[in-house]
């Protein structure tokens, strides 16, 4: 009976205990990076009353009489298994997707192991994870290295200081549009307008704000190369920011083609989106310049002297030839397409491929042509109005970016952040693009089982778990790396409540044969009376 005492004591011992794991397992059911472990019994000991007796010629064998003292935890041993993968969004979240553990350190220069992928940077530019202590593996981007268990620390190139620009190409014209100042207050949008309601001797004005300029060029001021046209531009922005320079500097405009600007432009040709030489007008005789008129000239019309027509009316025939410049231009209207007024292109007949111009020509009906039968001389120079070019500023906003004032760059510089499945961290940088800035490295064991738990999800090596074999993720056997994702808890709950259930059990049985225990010595007491 004393035995039977000990052995529910020592039941409801085990059984606590067992109960106490289930709890921390429970508890942790939303940890990320958590273990859950699990516990198993020993029977004690045994004390034999009789030996076991082997058989003889007279009489067989007999065994051995023991009785026990109750059981003794075994182990306590934790489920290594991977859980399932949680995606968090966060950039420097990560899980391994296999075998292996981070490694992080301590200000001691002690080393831990965990599953727990919550990282983050200091503002050292140290990788952490949420303890604060710094993630190993290699910094930078030495990527031919072997894996490491080095601090992991962000660093980025010098950046040269760089001025902003936007070019584009405009009726097959490159311009560009750049600030004179090394920083990033050019990087903002540059729009070009014309107006009519500027007065006269004002070339332009400005609208100025911290993401965008806006010019307006007098549509009727004249503006003799882009010199004038950038200085213009300049001191309507200065006056535009209250009399101070732009902290941008002064702003340029560069055009690849010569030809562009080669005349004074208007305001409304530099902000026009059309490109292209005017229609212009060549004066005719007066003898014929009621019924007939220039409607248009050609891109290419460059005919400079003064300009003869002679009109020939064939009745027979019933055709019109009209011919220009002794003979250069030459068209063949006939009687029945000139039942209605119209017009028609006179082509420079020269054999020269490059003459290609030409101008258009109205006529009357053709009742009223052999009125105008014959030479008739011009009296003046034909040459067409001054080529009207339109730069084309006003099509399009120019995103000026780019601009930097340089220097030493740090994480905060960054755009985005993001971990590869094979450890490294990428960069991505506004000048700079995306760059490379270390690489986690992984840490696996013979026997995993037999790592230590010391709190905070982290592993310790024991003698047990052999020593760790450091691997770039996803090498020699072990797992891969999710970025913005992180390893959720592995406990089951469905198990661990069963198991509550037959451990409140086992307590209560063992309390029972305490009880029962209890009352059968009160009975040998009882006895005396």
């Amino acid at each position: 009976m004393i035995r039977s005492l000990y052995s529910g004591v020592a039941g409801m011992t085990t059984q606590q205990t067992k109960m106490d794991v289930i709890g921390n397992n429970i508890s942790n059911v939303s940890t990320y990076g958590f273990k859950a472990s699990r516990v198993t019994f020993r029977d004690v000991y045994y004390q034999t009353s009789r030996a076991a007796t082997e058989a003889t010629a007279a009489k067989g064998g007999t065994n051995a009489v023991q009785i026990g003292y109750g059981a003794k935890i075994g182990s306590t041993d934790v489920n290594q298994s991977t859980s399932v993968m949680a995606t968090t969004g966060l950039a420097l979240d990560a899980a391994i997707t296999g075998d292996g553990y981070f490694q992080v350190m301590d200000g001691d220069g002690n080393i831990f192991y965990t599953k727990a992928g919550m990282l983050d940077v200091d503002a050292e530019g140290n990788l952490v994870d949420i303890n604060g202590n710094f993630v190993l593996g290699v910094s930078g981007n030495n990527m031919n290295q072997g894996a490491s268990s080095q601090k992991i620390r962000i660093s980025l190139p010098y950046e040269n200081p760089n001025v902003s620009s936007a070019s584009d190409v405009i009726n097959d014209i490159n311009i560009k549009v750049s600030s004179t100042a090394e920083n990033a207050n050019g990087n903002l949008s540059f729009n070009f307008i014309s107006s009519n309601n500027i007065p006269i001797g004002q070339k332009a004005e400005a609208v100025v704000t911290s993401n965008s300029i806006t010019v307006t060029l007098n549509a009727n001021e004249s503006f003799a190369n882009l010199n004038e046209l950038e200085n213009a531009i300049n001191d309507a922005i200065t006056a535009a920011n209250s009399g101070a320079a732009h902290p941008a500097g002064n702003f340029r405009i560069d055009i690849d083609s010569a030809a562009a600007f080669s005349e004074p432009l208007t305001g409304e040709q530099i902000v026009g989106a059309n490109f292209g030489v005017a229609s212009g007008k060549i004066p005719l005789p007066a003898d014929i310049s009621r019924a007939f008129s220039i409607k248009s000239v050609g891109d290419e019309f460059s005919y400079d002297q003064p300009m003869d027509f002679d009109i020939a009316v064939d009745e027979t025939a019933g055709t019109c030839t009209i011919t220009a410049g002794g003979g250069l231009y030459k068209a063949v209207v006939t009687k029945e397409q000139m039942q209605t007024t119209g017009s028609v292109v006179l082509r420079n007949s020269s054999a020269d491929p490059e003459d290609d111009d030409s101008f258009v020509l109205t006529f009357p009906n053709w009742n009223n042509v052999s009125t105008y039968t014959g030479a008739h001389a011009g009296t003046e120079d034909c040459t067409p109005s001054a080529p009207a070019r339109n730069l084309g500023l006003g099509s399009t906003s120019f995103a000026l970016n780019g601009g930097t004032e340089g220097g030493a760059q740090t994480f905060a510089d960054l755009t985005g952040v993001a971990i590869g499945f094979n450890g490294i961290i990428y960069g991505t940088h506004p000048a700079l693009g995306t760059i490379e800035l270390g690489r986690i490295d992984l840490a696996t064991f013979d026997n995993p089982a037999g790592l230590s738990q010391v709190g905070s999800t982290y592993f310790q090596r024991t003698v047990n778990s052999g020593e760790p074999h450091l691997c770039i993720p996803g090498e020699d056997g072990s797992g891969s790396i999710a970025g913005g994702t992180l390893e959720t808890s592995n406990v089951d709950l469905s198990q661990e409540f069963s198991d509550m259930i037959v451990t409140q059990r086992g307590f209560q049985a063992c309390s029972r044969l305490i009880t029962v225990s209890d009352t059968m010595l009160e009975e040998l007491i009882n006895l005396k009376r």
